[in-house]
């Protein structure tokens, strides 16, 4: 099968969620299919795109000059297109010059079908070209920032993220609908999507981890120790970070005074440091080359999120390590786990930090949470099984001109529960 895949944002280093989940997928369907990378994203140094030549049977790389921090630079793109009808994600990656070099590929070689990769993608495609278009939607882009609203209290963000919630939410409704296939990561995103999306139209795709990779590490656990991983650039990680210091670190503290808490991710804010530092115990460590031994010397594993949609592979790397996890209802959003067998779910501050201090204090307990979660993931979530119900969506959706058999139409495959 020939692949046309079309990724915002870049695909390389994969230190994202979604850039995790579409690098460990793409490169399986590699293995197996003509897949062409059409990859447009922020310029910047150390850039390492060049390298995935060998891996798939084109690349096609676009640098952009776009600001990647959150400062002046972000700040002033983002009050420009506030009269703009676009998303400003959209208007910031799908310029002029990346629909155009779009067209010329599309020109020049023919596709069996086109991978959108995040729905922001969608408005650099032709949607004239003949082969089947499927949009693969890591979250709902608009309920991320309807939440932003719902959870802020500066006036000024909160207007300007209703804003952005009403702009997604129209651009997200008219793409989804122009597809031929929607793919989401959770049946909680297809729930919110079938209000204006057809369900015969969607289906889901596991979340993954390298169990290999992210394997338990015995004996580096250290006492009393909490750890978050996630990328810091990403606001509903920041502010998930913000709200566990400032409302539930403080009352774990009561019970267990010499608890600390250890922030891994790249890109932590001055206000995060700030926010840190006012704090006994907690570390902000920026970037690291590997999170493993900072998740492995965690007694317990939180993710204090309030904000996002999708997924967190974040909570599958920290259950193959086989760590106790305390999550609020968002964080484990669409993830096939269970509060008390797998997981221990808590939402508001007191009912998180009590959860939190019994992990702590039980190591029998943590025990037996983390050996189950390593072993839910272990036997249904790699990522070659993931790609395989890719694929199997692809395969069915090809048409017959393509010159392969005929098989079951899409409303027919379900994924499997996992439970």
């Amino acid at each position: 099968m020939k692949i046309l895949w079309v990724k915002a944002g870049g695909l390389v280093p994969p230190d994202l969620g979604g850039k995790i989940r579409s690098y460990s997928i793409v490169k399986e369907l590699a293995k197996t299919h003509e897949v062409t990378l059409f990859n447009f994203y922020a310029a910047h140094a150390g850039d390492v795109h060049s390298g995935l030549k060998g891996m798939f049977h084109r690349v096609v790389n676009l640098p952009l000059p776009i600001a990647t921090d959150r400062g002046l630079g972000e700040l002033a793109s983002f009050m420009r297109n506030i009269f703009s009808s676009s998303p400003h994600t959209v208007s910031k990656y799908c310029r002029p010059e990346v629909k155009a070099r779009m067209r010329e590929l599309l020109a020049s070689q023919k596709f069996d079908v086109i991978i959108c990769d995040f729905v922001v993608a969608a408005a650099a495609i032709p949607w004239e070209a003949a082969c089947p278009k499927v949009i693969f939607t890591h979250n709902v882009e608009a309920l991320i920032w309807k939440r932003h609203f719902e959870v802020s209290s500066n006036p000024v963000w909160k207007v300007a993220s209703w804003g952005e919630y009403q702009k997604m939410m129209r651009f997200e409704k008219h793409f989804l609908n122009k597809s031929e296939h929607v793919l989401t990561v959770s049946e909680a995103d297809k729930d919110f999507f079938s209000d204006f999306v057809d369900r015969s139209k969607m289906t889901v795709i596991s979340t993954g981890v390298d169990t290999n990779y992210f394997r338990p590490d015995d004996g580096k656990e250290q006492r009393n120790s909490l750890v978050f991983t996630g990328s810091m650039d990403w606001m509903p990680n920041e502010d998930g970070v913000l709200y566990f210091i400032r409302s539930i670190l403080p009352l774990v503290r009561r019970e267990i005074p010499d608890v600390s808490f250890t922030i891994v991710g790249r890109k932590p804010s001055e206000k995060l440091r700030a926010a840190a530092a006012s704090e006994p115990g907690v570390q902000v460590t920026g970037t690291v080359d590997d999170i493993r031994p900072y998740v492995g010397e965690g007694s317990v594993y939180v993710v204090p999120l309030r904000i996002g949609s999708g997924t967190r592979l974040k909570i599958f790397e920290a259950m193959a390590m086989g760590k106790a996890i305390v999550s609020t209802t968002l964080g484990a959003e669409g993830l096939p786990i269970r509060d008390g067998v797998d997981i221990s779910i808590a939402d508001s501050p007191e009912e998180f930090s009590r959860k939190v201090c019994a992990l702590l204090r039980g190591a029998e307990e943590r025990g037996r949470l983390g050996s189950a979660a390593r072993q839910l993931v272990e036997q249904h979530y790699s990522w070659s099984s993931v790609a395989t119900e890719f694929d199997d969506v692809l395969q069915r959706l090809v048409p017959l001109s393509s010159g392969r058999e005929m098989r079951l139409p899409l409303d027919e495959k379900v994924s499997p529960a996992r439970a």
